[in-house]
């Protein structure tokens, strides 16, 4: 049987991409609050970190927002922000812009991204106002070289970017479209090809596909935004099972915790309705799900 355990209460405006760091025991994400998103509380973009055996808390406020990041192997993080990728120390409270990708004056800004298994940076833009589809896919690599990839591919909102166990596939969401698709991935050549359609949303009314994760089985997790659900989609993009939270708008999935088998999920206050408050009071918490019977993945660090 799960067990849906709400580990902070932390009153996220928009939390994001989690990670999950086993040598400290303690799972790290961003708050992604901030000039875009007014929830009227003054708190400014941050990241954050959870202690799972301490409970212990702490946050780093960001100069801008931070759409998603990870882990360096030299040390420190990388982060996709909202004027291009960025290195952080949280330590010293260092923030050093690395590449800018041009972006911030077309209302666009990076998102979802994710680290492949060679160590390159796979990230997404956005649209700001959510109207132009105007986002691109880059490919950061560990020289620090950066390029926009799959020239006819063009959304809204980037969202969902994982990749497979045997690093075939690049699963990928479209949040305004409504729609998962799935690209042939050669990791050694860092190259996307034969985008086709994964899965749908279009039927699920305003729920949208967020950030997502995968299993060693090869399953595809992801959040349901707005749909208050937590979906798993076998590899021929297949509902496999679909889990209930507690609130309207988990945002992002990673695993954790002993052998990856607790599923971390982050969530969001920010265009939950005062209806939707009223019924399920702790929007913007952190939850774990536990006793789901799968294993999850680390997740790699940057190379550069």
């Amino acid at each position: 049987m799960i067990e849906i355990e709400c580990l902070w209460e932390c009153d996220d405006g928009l939390g994001e991409s989690p990670i999950w760091v086993e040598e400290e025991h303690a799972l790290y994400w961003s708050d992604h609050v901030g000039p875009a998103i007014d929830l009227g509380n003054g708190r400014r973009p941050s990241i954050r970190r959870f202690d799972v055996g301490t409970k212990e808390t702490a946050s780093w406020e960001m100069p801008e927002q931070v759409g998603s990041f990870a882990f360096r192997s030299k040390g420190g993080i990388i982060a996709g922000t909202n004027s291009g990728f960025v290195g952080i120390d949280l330590d010293e409270r260092h923030y050093e812009r690395l590449v800018d990708v041009e972006i911030g004056r077309h209302h666009l800004r990076l998102n979802d991204g994710k680290i492949d298994r060679r160590g390159r940076y796979w990230c997404g833009t956005m649209d700001s106002r959510l109207k132009n589809k105007s986002g691109r896919l880059y490919r950061l690599d560990p020289d620090r070289s950066c390029r926009a990839v799959v020239d006819d591919f063009q959304f809204i909102c980037s969202n969902g970017i994982a990749f497979s166990p045997d690093d075939k596939r690049m699963y990928f969401g479209d949040t305004k479209g409504g729609m998962i698709y799935v690209f042939d991935f050669d990791l050694d050549d860092g190259e996307l090809s034969n985008r086709h359609e994964f899965h749908s949303l279009k039927d699920r009314e305003r729920a949208i596909v967020d950030g997502a994760t995968v299993d060693t089985d090869g399953c595809y997790w992801f959040a349901l935004n707005l749909g208050g659900k937590i979906i798993r989609l076998d590899p021929k993009g297949r509902v496999d099972r679909e889990i209930t939270m507690p609130i309207p708008s988990p945002t992002c999935v990673t695993f954790g915790g002993d052998d990856h088998r607790t599923l971390y999920v982050t969530s969001q206050q920010a265009f939950v309705t005062d209806e939707e408050l009223a019924r399920h009071p702790r929007p913007g918490s952190l939850f774990a799900i536990h006793g789901l019977g799968v294993q999850g993945l680390p997740e790699p660090r940057f190379a550069g």
